[in-house]
């Protein structure tokens, strides 16, 4: 299944580019995206192609791997494998679980062409891992996977069914339950070990640490802030991670947030919106400094424009209903 960019959680790692790709090249891997969820894959697959031609051939690994899964699914295998083999042999693929578990696939299960490809993605993986704690960077991954499949079926539960569903609030039990199991696990090493780095459990498992305390509640999301900003400081967490979990943490505490990162829906309207944010004029400076995207990018996962003007009045008008 190609990935969902949610706030709550990310299931890919960027790969940052020393230049910032031009804009053009976003513009298509949008558009690229909304093709895909109409199931026209083969023009989602040309969209792609016409992104990575703007930026001189390179992508982003996600949009990359994306990319692939739309070439599968309109059934071009050379196309795919291409798009595969650059981000398994030379970008050193390793996400055992996702490519392997990832239905978009499935036509290419019987291809010649796939046993030596997700080989190598096993040797990636064993390299990347060979001084890592291997059963806890197993376990991690196992939580990870927890943590992001049902979050994964948000977005296509609710356009069928509705935000107010039984269906959603069927779904919204089961991450309940999941999350609640996943943070017993994790406070415990927290507490044990501290934040542990990509030194000992991998650049995932680093992040399965974060997404896990993320989403669990205030209490722990605040108990466990001190920590990571340490690890962000010695290296151990990524700074864009811990920018979300700063942002959570003060919405949770009626604060206005730092970088835009959470959104909330409308009572009345339905709609989502950007929550409470401070000095919205400065937002992508923020963001740029922890290597988070443009808030106009950023939002447009959900649809939404960003016109900080009028998010400013909108706030103000939030404001005055309160009143």
């Amino acid at each position: 299944m190609k990935n969902l960019l949610l706030f709550f959680g990310v299931l890919f790692t960027f790969s940052f580019y020393s230049q910032r790709p031009p804009a053009r090249y976003f513009d298509l891997i949008k558009k690229a995206d909304s093709l895909y969820y109409a199931k026209e894959y083969k023009s989602s697959a040309l969209f792609f192609s016409s992104a990575f031609k703007e930026n001189e051939g390179k992508a982003y690994e996600k949009d990359r791997y994306s990319a692939a899964c739309s070439w599968a699914l309109a059934k071009y295998p050379d196309s795919a494998f291409f798009h595969l083999n650059r981000i398994v042999i030379q970008g050193k693929y390793k996400d055992l679980i996702t490519i392997t578990s990832d239905k978009d696939f499935t036509t290419l299960h019987s291809d010649p062409r796939w046993a030596p490809l997700i080989e190598t993605v096993k040797q990636n993986k064993e390299k990347a891992e060979a001084k890592l704690n291997k059963p806890l960077v197993k376990t991690l991954d196992s939580i990870d996977f927890e943590d992001q499949h049902y979050r994964l079926q948000v977005d296509v539960i609710e356009k069928k069914y509705g935000h107010n569903s039984k269906q959603m609030d069927s779904l919204w039990q089961i991450i309940s339950e999941k999350d609640a199991s996943n943070v017993i696990f994790i406070t415990k090493i927290l507490d044990q070990y501290g934040w542990l780095g990509p030194d000992i459990i991998g650049g995932r498992g680093s992040s399965t640490l974060f997404l896990v305390i993320q989403h669990s509640d205030q209490k722990i999301q605040e108990k466990y802030l001190p920590m990571m900003r340490e690890a962000v400081k010695n290296r151990k967490a990524a700074s864009k991670d811990l920018a979300l979990l700063e942002d959570r943490v003060a919405i949770g505490q009626n604060k206005k947030q730092i970088y835009g990162s959470q959104l909330g829906r409308d009572d009345e309207t339905g709609i989502l919106y950007v929550l409470p944010l401070e000095d919205p004029d400065n937002v992508d400076k923020r963001r740029a400094e922890v290597f988070l995207p443009p808030m106009a990018e950023y939002i447009s996962n959900w649809q939404l424009k960003w016109d900080v003007e009028q998010y400013k009045k909108d706030m103000l008008l939030r404001e005055l209903k309160k009143k």
